[in-house]
């Protein structure tokens, strides 16, 4: 399994293939990608802070959840922080299973509890302003399949 919580930008197709070398006895991988999403042409950028350890324990634990629930060959989770512009990549999880279902179920699983349970603070910054981003309750609901 690997966390990485970082500034610098990646390249998910490098992340991928680094991933598929690195897992074995899989069947299937599952890629998600999350992009900074722009507000019909009103986001300038987006700031989003952390407290480093804090965070990469609260992803962990929820990697750890992933792996208890599924089978699991590995995982991989990636999450930025900084200031991002639109259409930059923000996130990518990676999952590898056996079996398809795991690894789609996995997948969805972490892109739900990172979206709602990792500790960021993100504030859209428009031209006209800047605003934190609050919390949405379709986020929230997301979890109760889980």
């Amino acid at each position: 399994m690997l966390l990485l919580v970082q500034e610098a930008a990646f390249n998910i197709g490098r992340e991928t293939e680094a991933f598929i070398a690195g897992v074995d006895g899989a069947g299937a991988v599952v890629t998600f990608t999350g992009l900074v999403r722009d507000n019909g042409g009103q986001l300038a950028a987006m700031e989003i802070e952390h407290y480093p350890g804090m965070t990469e324990r609260a992803i962990a634990a929820i990697i750890d959840e992933a792996c208890a629930r599924w089978q699991l060959a590995d995982a991989l989770v990636i999450h930025r922080h900084g200031r991002l512009g639109p259409n930059e990549p923000i996130m990518m999880v990676a999952t590898a299973a056996r079996h398809r279902a795991d690894a789609f179920a996995a997948a969805e699983f972490l892109m739900d509890y990172l979206k709602s349970r990792a500790p960021f603070w993100k504030k859209e910054i428009g031209h006209d302003g800047a605003v934190w981003v609050a919390a949405k309750a379709e986020d929230e609901a997301a979890l109760n399949r889980w």
